[in-house]
């Protein structure tokens, strides 16, 4: 049988994923539940319709559309019912104005590899390659060792992106086909970490430490999220434990982006996550600052 997954976007000419420019494939499903993810629609793992009020321009031709009549006017205003709703897509084909969307569809793994052959050309040219992200990839881990064993293969850098919280077995076995793993760390604190993401941190610390002792090249990333864990406590704890590493990556700063309150709006979920319109930029001097004396090397992504 085929091996499928569930992808909900696929971006091109990607800058910031990893090396030159990338095709960035984006897996649906995450076991986290960060409150300030950049990419809300990819938290559950199956398709999902999505509506955006703003949009709606009152036609109504989703109500007709619906092959289960989930669609009924309230106010005026075209309202889901998602007990009745079996995510056809209908509603969405139909929608003039684009208020309609359904994020995620299954793929075949020659799906994938299809269109990231659209752009080896440029991966060629500015030395890029794929970027596997998310969502959590590794939530999805046959589909994913499927993909990176085809594009090794054909000689196509693989980058994969993720918070690295899966079975350590499980993750290594996958995580090593990468060329290239950007791994989030977002709290060194168990505690913390478990109230800001919804899971302890036991297994993800003990990925990195296997995955670098087993010499994959790994790029260690801190998203600076305000008043959560851009403290210098946090920071000192993640760069002492880089440090302690068999073989030590540089270090890369995330601030956070408003844009996370926006897709949440956008989407129609609710947020939860900081209110602050822009990160400043001396907590990441100060942030850098403390890492790079500690003689780590430090990207900013602020500077991008």
């Amino acid at each position: 049988m085929e091996t499928k997954g569930i992808v909900f976007d696929i971006k091109r000419f990607a800058l910031n994923d990893g090396p030159g420019l990338r095709t960035t494939v984006f897996f649906k499903g995450c076991p986290l539940s960060c409150s300030w993810c950049h990419n809300p629609e990819s938290r559950v793992f199956e398709p999902v319709l999505l509506f955006r009020p703003a949009r709606c321009i009152r036609c109504l031709r989703c109500v007709e559309a619906c092959p289960a009549n989930a669609v009924a006017v309230e106010a005026g205003l075209p309202v889901t019912d998602p007990g009745l709703c079996t995510v056809s897509g209908k509603c969405a084909e139909v929608c003039p104005s684009e208020a309609r969307e359904i994020v995620g569809r299954e793929y075949s793994v020659l799906e994938i590899i299809e269109e990231i052959r659209k752009d080896r050309v440029f991966y060629e040219e500015s030395g890029g390659g794929v970027t596997f992200s998310g969502g959590e990839p590794l939530a999805q881990p046959e589909f994913l060792a499927a993909l990176l064993r085809v594009c090794r293969a054909e000689g196509i850098h693989c980058t994969l992106d993720t918070s690295g919280f899966a079975e350590n077995k499980v993750f290594l076995k996958t995580a090593s086909l990468a060329d290239l793993v950007l791994f989030d760390l977002k709290a060194m604190d168990p505690e913390t970490h478990l109230r800001l993401t919804g899971v302890y941190n036991k297994e993800i610390l003990e990925n990195v430490v296997s995955l670098s002792a087993g010499g994959t090249e790994i790029l260690i990333r801190i998203p600076l999220i305000p008043g959560l864990n851009d403290d210098e406590r946090n920071i000192t704890k993640t760069g002492e434990f880089v440090l302690g590493l068999p073989k030590i990556p540089g270090v890369e700063l995330l601030p956070y982006h408003p844009v996370a309150k926006e897709k949440h709006e956008r989407f129609s979920f609710t947020y939860l996550g900081p209110a602050a319109e822009v990160y400043p930029v001396e907590r990441v001097d100060e942030a850098e600052r403390i890492l790079s004396g500690m003689g780590l090397s430090v990207i900013r992504r602020d500077r991008d």
